[in-house]
């Protein structure tokens, strides 16, 4: 069996670490969104974390694994654009391990503050997240650190566990709307439906300015693509994870693009209609189901609410 092909069982597992230190995130639907889509629509609220997004969900289970496994390593470094390195240091300051994170130039001012209060050794390195993760790699060899990826199954799994609670908390749902990062979230939607035995209608969203898992799954192969998105950085993926396109191609009924300027009209969209923050690579889901409004008519549908980490003064310029 897959690492990435999850049982019930894997799931409720993976639930019972992620509860020992948080519990779960609600789901609402809200009026106003529906009548903005003509449709029944849920939000699963990932923003509710300790660390404002689902990828601590990850961390925690990631670093219960790794202890377990044994010996216990000197140190973790991993490399982000900011959700992904708070969930490594959240977990790794629970767990008492050191951990340093690599993110690349210009990264989120406020992240790499939030990083650091969880007591993480920030280096900035490169351009991209790319480069960051391969700079990373060279330090875990140098330094002998235990190097996190991005994507891993125990990170898969413990993201998972949302989207247990949002499909056992609301059923029929026709179809949900993930973001794509590096693809544990939603391969984590996919392992947690497929698990339950459902038929929702699991649809990827990127950025137009970082297309890179859109043309892959539609080509059937990786596809490298340059990153322009000034908005998304959650999502700026310039190379796609091999064992994640495996899993959208099985699982995923199409990869929708959103523009930063559609990104930004759901964050507002997102304020004015339930008063929540939306990052930008949180509110995709949002634009693309505005996309897709015709088609979702009277349907129960539900977008994932991924993270609300933006920076004050990006968001002030958003709402202006």
């Amino acid at each position: 069996m897959s690492d990435y092909k999850l049982t019930r069982d894997d799931l409720e597992r993976a639930a019972r670490m992620v509860y020992q230190t948080l519990g779960p995130t609600p789901q609402f639907a809200w009026p106003l969104l529906g009548a903005e889509l003509n449709a029944d629509v849920w939000v699963k609220h990932e923003n509710f974390t300790p660390t404002g997004a689902f990828k601590v969900r990850g961390g925690l289970v990631y670093f219960h694994e790794l202890l377990a496994a044994g010996p216990r390593p000197a140190g973790v470094i991993s490399a982000t654009r900011g959700n992904h390195g708070q969930s490594v240091g959240y977990a790794a300051r629970k767990n008492k391990v050191a951990a340093t994170i690599v993110v690349p130039h210009g990264n989120s001012l406020e992240k790499n503050a939030a990083m650091r209060a969880l007591g993480v050794e920030l280096i900035e390195h490169g351009t991209d997240f790319q480069e960051s993760r391969e700079y990373a790699a060279r330090l875990a060899i140098e330094r002998g650190l235990h190097m996190i990826p991005a994507f891993h199954p125990h990170i898969v799994r413990g993201v998972a566990t949302y989207a247990l609670e949002l499909l056992r908390g609301v059923p029929d749902l026709a179809t949900v709307y993930v973001p794509i990062g590096q693809g544990s979230g939603i391969s984590g939607m996919i392992a947690a439906r497929d698990a339950l035995g459902l038929k929702t209608e699991i649809v990827g969203v990127v950025s137009a300015h970082a297309p890179a898992y859109k043309l892959s799954f539609e080509s059937r192969k990786a596809v490298e693509h340059a990153v322009t998105t000034e908005l998304a950085d959650g999502m700026a993926c310039r190379v796609p994870d091999a064992a994640a396109l495996d899993i959208i191609w099985r699982g995923a009924a199409r990869v929708l693009e959103v523009t930063d300027a559609e990104v930004a009209a759901a964050m507002r969209l997102y304020f004015s209609a339930t008063h929540s923050t939306a990052e930008g690579a949180g509110a995709a889901p949002l634009a693309a189901a505005l996309q897709e409004r015709a088609r979702n008519g009277g349907k129960r549908i539900a977008v994932v609410l991924t993270g609300g980490n933006v920076d004050r003064d990006v968001f002030a310029r958003v709402l202006a």
